[in-house]
């Protein structure tokens, strides 16, 4: 397995910066799936056992000026590392204002992913800071639990408030309650709902509007004003939000009933897919 890239344009570069910021706040440790026109970011907490999964996506020609990989098989070609996510937010946090960066696979007593940053000194010669960040190669036969997931029919499916309003309703909430009620309808309209013993607070989002669903049998035996919910983590709801640096291009919530939520997001080039299971 070979891989090398690098990236010369420092709009590239702080864009991609920005995605590593985002995957350290959502993933604590993540796969890294490299093919030769995309690069994913995944995690797969198994959704039966109540964990969150995200997959997110970016076209390797809208980030990188060179990219060379050889995958494990000419059938196969394709590279799947585990990694920390924080350990490469870190590498790519001192490339700011660099001159290029390169990635690469190595082994140094242990297989390795190697930042290396050419960054400008004030005597106009370049300095190379180098970062060795240690990985752990996937094998083959654990690659079919890392494949994109597959999004249910949903029952409602609505376009979402400003995140940052929705991240500042939800974190005073988390202080009354450790669960959330998500709730939408195709009028446009989605609640967060908590409810305790002692206090029952909803906050109402209105004209939001609706993307058109692919399963339109389903949307048009349903009356708009029915609202469709999903029961779910607080917490988990938050570090979603709480990862979003930049205001993306589109937003979309989908619903399926007491069993998930699907948050479907375009950051410019880059699309991110986040599910949070409904707790039982």
């Amino acid at each position: 397995m070979k891989f090398r890239a690098k990236i010369v344009d420092l709009a590239c570069l702080n864009h991609f910066t920005r995605v590593s910021n985002m995957i350290a706040k959502l993933a604590k440790t993540c796969t890294l799936r490299i093919s030769p026109e995309k690069l994913n970011f995944i995690l797969s907490d198994k959704l039966a056992s109540g964990g969150v999964s995200m997959w997110c996506e970016l076209e390797q020609e809208n980030i990188f000026s060179e990219f060379q990989m050889e995958g494990v098989s000419a059938e196969n070609n394709a590279i799947y590392l585990e990694l920390t996510s924080e350990n490469l937010s870190r590498a790519l946090k001192t490339a700011q204002n660099a001159r290029a960066l390169k990635i690469k696979l190595t082994n140094k007593h242990f297989p390795c992913l190697t930042v290396s940053v050419e960054l400008l000194s004030s005597s106009s010669s370049s300095r190379i800071v180098t970062h060795d960040i240690p990985i752990k190669v996937i094998p083959r036969r654990l690659w079919k639990d890392l494949q994109e997931p597959s999004v249910p029919d949903s029952d409602v499916s609505i376009y979402l408030p400003a995140l940052k309003t929705m991240k500042s309703v939800v974190e005073k909430m988390k202080n009354i309650s450790n669960h959330l009620v998500i709730e939408a309808n195709l009028n446009g309209e989605l609640n967060l709902k908590i409810e305790t013993e002692l206090v029952c607070v909803t906050t109402h989002f209105k004209d939001l509007g609706n993307p058109l669903l692919s399963s339109e049998s389903a949307s048009q035996s349903r009356h708009p004003e029915d609202m469709a919910e999903v029961h779910i983590d607080i917490k988990k709801l938050l570090q979603f939000l709480a990862g979003q640096q930049v205001t993306p291009t589109k937003a979309v919530c989908n619903i399926v009933s007491n069993r998930i939520v699907h948050f479907d997001l375009l950051l410019e080039d880059i699309s991110l897919q986040y599910f949070i299971p409904a707790l039982s």
